[in-house]
């Protein structure tokens, strides 16, 4: 298959992706659109950061590929393919496609657009912006993602995080442990943890004896994946008006990394 973008997917990476896109609806006109094309476009714009009316002609029309993305953002689309490619992927490294435990963190990213939705200040990180709350395994898969204003706490965004994770059922059903920083500590939110989810919520500090850069223990693992996700021009900031459109394209990223990893295994 002749690639013409970096961003375009292989052909043993669109064989891993196809089985995992929506099927046309049934009744009304036959579905004429190349699904290849369209996932193409949108990973053209993730990984590039253009605009989506900015999409090179040699994809569909932008307002077809942006109408596939929506609507599969709309219907959970996106986090089913993170979730199915996350287990595919703890399969590879033999561990059991559901974790036991995971990480949970917070990253702070200005806004690129004056007519997003939901900003605010965080005065920690002095960012007006967005804040993205994740949870993560031990391999840096993005368990779950929310975005909301910059002012948002972190103990209260893990609170909306971890019930939304909650209700993706078995596939998170062997997770026990969390461990964060020191941004989660005080004994009434590690009680709120156990009490409503019964996990074991760990908080992970880093020495104050030590100057400068240091590797914490745990902790380093989703730092990792902020730094996966700011390999997408996209996400440097966040231009989306709405924290949906956001939280789908988090998805997106992780989709497009673990299939190039899965992809590299055959």
């Amino acid at each position: 298959m002749p690639t013409a973008y970096d961003s375009d997917l292989t052909s043993l990476q669109w064989e891993l992706l196809e089985p995992l896109i929506p099927a046309a609806k049934p009744g009304g006109r036959p579905r004429t659109t190349d699904m290849l094309s369209v996932l193409n476009a949108i990973f053209y714009l993730i990984v590039t950061g253009c605009q989506w009316r900015q999409l090179p002609h040699d994809f569909p029309c932008w307002s077809t590929v942006y109408s596939y993305f929506r609507m599969w953002r709309d219907d959970g689309t996106w986090g089913h393919i993170n979730e199915h490619l996350r287990m595919q992927v703890r399969v590879s490294e033999d561990r059991h496609p559901s974790p036991s435990a995971a990480i949970c963190d917070a990253q702070s990213v200005k806004v690129g657009n004056p007519r997003c939705h939901s900003i605010g200040f965080d005065c920690g990180k002095s960012v007006k912006g967005r804040k993205r709350h994740v949870l993560v395994d031990t391999l840096g898969l993005v368990l779950m993602v929310m975005v909301t204003a910059a002012n948002i706490s972190d103990q209260r965004g893990a609170k909306i995080l971890l019930w939304k994770a909650r209700r993706q059922g078995a596939s998170l059903g062997r997770l026990v442990r969390i461990w964060a920083d020191a941004g989660y500590q005080g004994q009434a939110f590690m009680l709120w943890v156990m009490d409503r989810f019964r996990y074991v919520l760990e908080v992970i500090k880093r020495s104050d004896n030590l100057a400068g850069f240091q590797v914490v223990p745990k902790r380093w693992m989703v730092e990792r994946t902020f730094g996966w996700l700011l390999w997408s021009r996209r996400l440097n900031k966040d231009y989306e008006v709405l924290t949906r459109t956001a939280e789908a394209l988090v998805y997106l990223a992780m989709i497009r990394l673990m299939v190039r990893r899965l992809a590299a295994e055959y």
